[in-house]
């Protein structure tokens, strides 16, 4: 959420960041409500005061006596009067608030303008895409494929986008997320394991409501099964004060995600593309605000060098304003390149998200110089999401004898060189 004050002085400045992410939002009807907002917050800071006066005559009025018994019809008037103001400015803050959570976060000075993902800037390229197997085929085109990673049967039981991972894609996949937490943990975040359904004010607090509502999957008592562990993650702070020397606060986690992946189609959801449900290790920072674009860097270098060790060519988007996403200030994609797809995959986003998503969850720290308390910046970033990892893996490093080669940071998590599809 916006800082109220930012609205009322520099409207422009939110009217431009609409337009640089390109988003269809009523501005002027925000700008409207908060006006309407502050007009009954004066009625009702007046009548309060007009009652306060009337308290103070009443005082030094001898009771029963005719100036007070006026007085005391007067009080109930202004009484019935502040009552009526204040349900009145109830339901005017009640529709200042929705309306601020339509603002989109403002993006940072260094977002490329842009509007689709095409304009989108590459930040960094690593690694040989030559380097990668000539025999490369698209993962679910590999001989075998199925006997490791079933979506038949996955769609059988559950629905389209929920496959079997069975044997080595089973012990394929829990290797790799044993690998990106041990590194993770390693580069000084603290694990956590947190719940994998969260209620409305976790989502609301974070920027999947009222923005995504569609991509997620609710239950009937207003439970959402979270689309990344960013969600319980942020709000474990949730009005909440840290001290400042506690910043940054760093965590990692491990959980299921799940999203309904609405009006996707073609060739970009083949096999583990993009699936309903799949396995990602999340990281995530608290920061204090002078250090958080510092901490953003570290937080892309933390996610690159998992795909380092993997030995993945990749490259690094700086995202522009249009491809931004509602609720970031700035955001790193990180793409590894499928050989047998002859294409960038994405596989993590690194984010800043200032105060946004502070402001909602009300986390803030207590600035140790004032005594005051003050928000945080939130961070996040995948450190990293398996089924596009997994894809790139099998296609790149593909062998001959139709086998995959691992490569050696993966060996002790897997137990073995070579993967096998029989």
């Amino acid at each position: 959420m916006l800082d109220p004050k930012l609205l009322r002085e520099s409207p422009e400045t939110v009217r431009t960041a609409i337009a640089r992410k390109h988003l269809d939002v009523d501005l002027d009807a925000v700008l409207a409500l908060d006006t309407a907002w502050r007009t009954q917050l004066g009625e009702v800071e007046a009548l309060r005061a007009k009652q306060k006066a009337a308290n103070n005559e009443m005082v030094a009025l001898k009771k029963g006596s005719p100036e007070f018994l006026a007085k005391v019809v007067e009080m109930k008037g202004v009484s019935a009067q502040a009552k009526a103001a204040e349900e009145a400015l109830k339901s005017v803050e009640e529709k200042l608030h929705a309306a601020l959570l339509t603002l989109p976060n403002i993006p940072h000075a260094t977002v490329p303008d842009g509007k689709t993902p095409e304009q989108n800037a590459v930040h960094a390229t690593r690694g040989s895409i030559e380097a990668t197997s000539k025999l490369a085929v698209p993962h679910w085109e590999i001989g075998g494929f199925g006997n490791l990673i079933d979506f038949p049967r996955g769609a059988k039981v559950t629905g389209a986008g929920f496959p079997f991972f069975i044997g080595e894609g089973a012990k394929l996949s829990r290797a790799l997320l044993q690998f990106f937490l041990d590194e993770d943990v390693k580069a000084g975040y603290t694990e956590v394991s947190p719940p994998i359904f969260v209620n409305a004010a976790s989502a609301t607090a974070t920027g999947q409501l009222p923005d995504k509502e569609g991509q997620m999957y609710e239950t009937t008592d207003k439970l959402y099964a979270v689309p990344t562990a960013e969600v319980p993650l942020t709000n474990f702070f949730r009005d909440e004060i840290l001290e400042e020397t506690a910043l940054p606060v760093c965590r990692c986690a491990y959980t299921p995600c799940f999203r309904r992946e609405a009006g996707s189609y073609g060739k970009d959801v083949r096999g583990l593309n993009r699936v309903h449900q799949f396995d990602k290790v999340e990281l995530l920072k608290w920061v204090h605000p002078a250090t958080s674009y510092d901490e953003l860097e570290k937080l892309r270098a933390d996610a690159e060098r998992l795909l380092q060790k993997l030995e993945l060519p990749y490259r690094v988007l700086l995202m522009c304003g249009g491809d931004l996403g509602f609720a970031q200030s700035k955001k790193y994609d990180l793409e590894v390149w499928a050989a047998g797809q002859k294409r960038w995959l994405e596989v993590s986003s690194c984010s800043n998200f200032e105060s946004f998503q502070a402001r909602r969850a009300q986390i803030r720290y207590r600035n140790k110089e004032t005594g005051k308390p003050e928000l945080v910046h939130t961070l996040n970033g995948s450190g990293l999401a398996v089924p596009r990892v997994l894809a790139a893996l099998l296609e790149n490093n593909l062998q001959a004898d139709g086998r995959v080669k691992l490569p050696a940071a993966l060996v002790p998590y897997f137990g073995k060189e070579y993967l096998s599809f029989k």
